[in-house]
Parts: structure tokens; C-alpha cells; sequence
């Protein structure tokens, strides 16, 4: 059998610990650890329920990178706090002292990536064995032949219990996750939200692939029965793990992706979906893995008799969150990856009812789309949003963006261009009427407008130019009702339309200033007009 505790170990590293350490236990062991530890109790089906406290999902404002002479010209300091070499030291030499003084630790070799040559090594170091068993399950996990040898390429070191001190970590509050890019080196403490750990990696492939010439994205990706593959980018609530979870094709990943020269290749070895409110009807094969071992559920109310699950409970958390290996899911990628893909949808649910439910884009505005990365919130999702409100998340995914997003954006442009791909905007928001006053797209006009661009048929449709956007619009697609492709004959009163389609115009202009230096004349020509 293959030894699973890899020559190069901590001491290797510089950490020095009496700790017994529990070196890549796999699923079992982990389960078992956490029982024993009072870390969680079992379901009735068996997966692991665990509780996360006061911090039910990310900690972003207290996130920081570290501001030296590896990264004082290649961060996008706009959008990412940084913290001094010196207070990192600090926090650093505490953290070492922590873990010298723990009696037990849980260490985890992974991979981040799927495809060998862009893939980096990475060793997790966990007080809880839970987290353990969480990050085991989102990355990519080595077989076991390759662990002996494994040495890390990057570090986390994830200390729930560890209480930062602002004044002397330069950091916000007694929470703290700090990124060392020059040290390989993450520090994570005074939360216990698990997907800290995992947007940590997403945040390191974000950095370095672009150098290499690979395209990170936030996206989900799965292969035609032709061996085509589709990536689709989108918001919270646009439908992208929805979508892209097709029984006629095959997942590659529901979140987080690299496009190499050769390959779609999927960061992860698992999927983290939301639990709440989930129906066995709309989501079956997710639901499913509710009722497996392995499954690892955070903030998910139980029944502490019956063991019973109560997923439309939301008092622990609304971001009630299920941690399973993607072969959960039915009909999932065996190598993780794909082909380089032939389409890229980006999608969008606007609640203003302007865009239509799918168009055609150039590469100039496939950038200008990418950049803006928008969808709109709609009256009741948050507290004083009582009209619709544009949202813009550059790249769809600026929280883990630590290169300026032009980076992402021409690289995305000349992938697309070198490789003939189609590229399409959809609409799952509202028709008939900005929310409130029409219906929400009809998922099966989505999906069949979905089916006939992956397909190629659309191709060969009829189209017209939008007026105000610019892109192609499909007059008319077997199998779906034609008023719907003419957003402005859907609206009771035309000028109405006229008037809110101009000002989701201004919204897209003005939030787009910002990179106008930044781009082409084709990608700035790309933009809407007041018609």
C-alpha cells in the first residue's frame, strides 16, 4: 500500500509541531474524527451535519493580500485589500505558535486543477477534521501513489479558534484570511465557513494561470453528446448550476474552470451547492446527495431525535450549503475536463424586462459582457430593494478577481477568436414587464433557445440587431413562442419599455467607464446606445 504521509512534511516547511498529525485520511477517517470530536452528528442517510456559528458564508471584508514586491504591480488594488509584509510576519509567527501548541492536526495534500501541467500542489492544515474532510472534497484529490512524493506549491492553514488582533495583524477584526502570494502561503482564522478555503485556491488559480496564458473563470461546463463544450458564467440566480445540469449532457463542473490551449479542466473535485429550499423535484440529482455519506452539510437544521432533514429551515443560515464529490452527480466528466469550448453562454436575469431571452454576440461584445458581468436584484431578495437593481460583477466573479479584470477579459477575447467560438447572452429574467409587472421567462423557451445555440441550428435563424444593445436576436426558433424574441412587444405600454431599455442603457455605460482605457476601440464600440 501506498504511504500516504509524503516525505516532504512540515518540518520541511518551517512549522514545528508535537501535534499528532492525521496525514490525508480519507472519507471515513474523516467522518470518524469529527464524530469522535463532537465536530457533527450524522443524518439519517448518512451525510455529516455540521454547524459553522456566526460566519454562514464569506468573511470578504476581511480578506487581504499581501502588498509587496511580487504583488504591488500585479494586483488589482481597487478591488483587493492589501496588508503589510510586516503585520503578515506577525500574523504568520502567531499562527506557527498555535499550531505548536495543538495536540491534534489534520493535513490534507490536493490538487487545485484538473489538468496535470496547470495545476498546483496544495497542502491544507486544519484543526477541525471537518474542514478536512470539506476540502478533500472540493479539490481534486491525488491518487495515492502520488502523495509520497508530494511537496506544496501553496499552504492554507485554516485556525477557526485563532482570535486576529487588528492593531497587531493590521487586519479589520478578530477574523482574519491573509494571502501571501510570495510566500505560497494562506493564513485563515476566526471563522469557521469552509469556503473560505476553497475561494482561497480559486484565488490563487486566478493569478497565476493568466501568465501562463490560461483563462480562469468563474463558470459552470459540460460536453455535447458531439463532444462540444459549453461554459455558461453567470450571477447567483441566473441559473448557471441549473442549466448547466443537462441529462443529455455531460458535467465537467457547476463553479470553477481553467480554458488551456487544450482543454476546459474543472479547479475542483466536488460541488458546494445551496441546500436551502431544495426540492427533490426541480433538483433531483443535488437532493440526492443529501442522502449520501460523504455528503458534508453546513448549517442544514436537523431533527436531533429523528436525524431527520429540514431544508426549508432557515434558522441556522440562509446559505444553508452541501460540500459532495462531483461523481455524486450522474453523468459527470471521469477526467474532469473537456474539449476547449465551441460555446460560452453568459447569462443574466434581468428583472428590468429589457434584454431579450438570448442573442447573439461578437467577440467585442462577448468582452463588453464579460467586463460588465451583469444581472439585476429584484424587490423582497434584500432589505430595501424595492424596485430592480442593476448589479455589475466585472468577470462574473469579482470578489476572487486579484488581476485587474482586463487581464480576464482579453484573454477571453482572443480565446474566443482563436477558436471560432459562438458566443451568447440569455436572459432567464423577466418578460412582458420589469418585475412585478411581467412573468419571469418560461425555463422551457429557455432551455429550447439553449438547446438550438448548443446545437448549432440557431446558426442558421433569421436575426435582427437590437437597438439599443447592438447584438443579434433570433426572429424566430422552432418551438418557442416568437413574441417573447421582441421584448418591447411584450410590454403593454411601448414607450414604458422605451424608456426603462435607455435607462438600463445608462447603467451599462456607467458602470463600464471604469475600464474604457482599458480596452480597444472595438470593445468600447461594443457598448448599448440610447437609440
Amino acid at each position: 500500500m501506498a504511504n500516504r504521509v509524503p516525505a516532504h512534511g512540515l518540518a520541511e516547511q518551517g512549522i514545528d509541531t508535537a501535534a499528532t498529525l492525521h496525514w490525508n485520511l480519507g472519507t471515513a477517517g474523516l467522518v470518524e474524527q469529527a464524530l469522535q470530536r463532537g465536530e457533527g452528528q450524522l443524518s439519517k442517510d448518512g451525510p455529516l451535519v455540521v454547524k459553522t456559528g456566526k460566519h454562514t458564508g464569506r468573511s470578504a471584508k476581511d480578506k487581504f493580500m499581501v502588498r509587496d514586491g511580487e504583488t504591488e504591480g500585479t494586483i488589482w488594488w481597487d478591488n483587493n485589500k492589501s496588508m503589510s509584509p510586516e503585520h503578515f510576519a506577525a500574523l504568520k509567527a502567531d499562527f506557527l505558535a498555535e499550531l505548536a501548541k495543538r495536540e491534534t492536526l489534520f493535513v490534507a495534500d490536493l490538487h487545485g486543477g484538473s489538468q496535470p501541467e496547470h495545476r498546483v500542489n496544495v497542502r491544507v492544515i486544519n484543526e477541525l477534521a471537518w474542514h478536512n474532510l470539506f476540502i478533500r472534497t472540493l479539490l481534486v484529490r491525488p491518487e495515492a501513489s502520488e502523495l509520497e512524493g508530494f511537496a506544496p506549491d501553496f499552504t492554507i492553514i485554516d485556525l477557526p479558534s485563532f482570535i486576529a488582533d487588528p492593531a497587531r495583524h493590521g487586519c479589520r477584526s478578530e477574523t482574519v484570511i491573509a494571502v501571501s502570494l510570495s510566500e505560497k502561503l494562506i493564513l485563515i482564522g476566526g471563522t469557521a465557513y469552509a469556503g473560505e478555503m476553497k475561494k482561497s485556491v480559486f484565488g490563487v488559480l486566478n493569478y497565476l494561470l493568466p501568465a501562463k496564458g490560461v483563462m480562469p473563470m468563474h463558470c459552470s461546463a459540460n460536453i455535447g453528446p458531439e463532444g462540444d463544450t459549453a461554459v455558461f458564467f453567470g450571477l447567483s440566480g441566473t441559473g448557471k448550476t441549473t442549466l448547466s445540469a443537462d441529462p443529455a449532457r455531460t458535467l465537467i463542473g457547476d463553479d470553477e474552470h481553467g480554458w488551456s490551449d487544450t482543454a476546459v479542466f474543472n479547479f475542483e473535485g466536488g460541488c458546494y451547492a445551496k441546500m436551502i429550499r431544495l426540492s427533490a423535484e426541480a433538483e433531483p440529482e443535488i437532493h440526492a446527495t443529501t442522502k449520501r455519506f460523504g455528503t458534508v452539510l453546513e448549517n442544514v437544521v436537523m431533527d436531533p431525535h429523528t436525524r431527520e432533514l429540514d431544508l426549508d429551515d432557515n434558522s441556522l443560515a440562509e446559505n444553508s450549503r452541501g460540500a459532495y464529490p462531483i461523481d455524486f452527480i450522474p453523468n459527470c466528466s471521469d477526467a474532469n475536463m473537456g474539449p476547449v469550448p465551441r460555446n460560452i453562454v453568459m447569462l443574466t436575469a434581468d428583472a428590468f424586462g429589457v434584454l431579450p431571452p438570448i442573442a447573439r454576440l461578437t467577440p467585442d461584445q462577448a468582452m463588453y459582457h464579460f467586463l460588465s458581468g451583469y444581472t439585476a436584484k429584484v424587490a423582497g431578495t434584500e432589505i430595501g430593494v424595492t424596485e430592480p437593481e442593476a448589479t455589475f460583477s466585472t468577470c462574473f466573479g469579482a470578489p476572487f478577481m486579484p488581476r485587474h479584470p482586463s487581464v480576464y477579459g482579453n484573454l477571453l477575447k482572443e480565446r474566443i477568436a482563436k477558436g471560432g467560438v459562438h458566443c451568447w447572452l440569455v436572459n432567464t429574467g423577466w418578460t412582458g414587464g420589469k418585475y412585478g409587472v411581467g412573468k419571469r421567462m418560461p425555463i422551457k423557451a429557455t432551455r429550447a433557445l439553449l438547446n438550438a445555440a448548443l446545437d448549432g441550428s440557431l446558426n442558421n435563424a433569421e436575426f435582427r440587431k437590437d437597438p439599443y444593445f447592438g447584438f443579434e436576436v433570433p426572429v424566430a426558433v422552432r418551438g418557442v413562442d416568437s413574441a417573447i424574441l421582441e421584448p418591447r412587444e411584450t410590454w403593454a405600454d411601448k414607450g414604458e419599455y422605451d424608456a426603462m431599455a435607455k435607462k438600463l442603457v445608462g447603467l451599462f455605460i456607467d458602470s463600464f467607464a471604469k475600464f474604457d482605457a482599458h480596452v480597444d476601440q472595438g470593445v468600447k464600440e461594443a457598448a448599448p446606445t440610447a437609440a
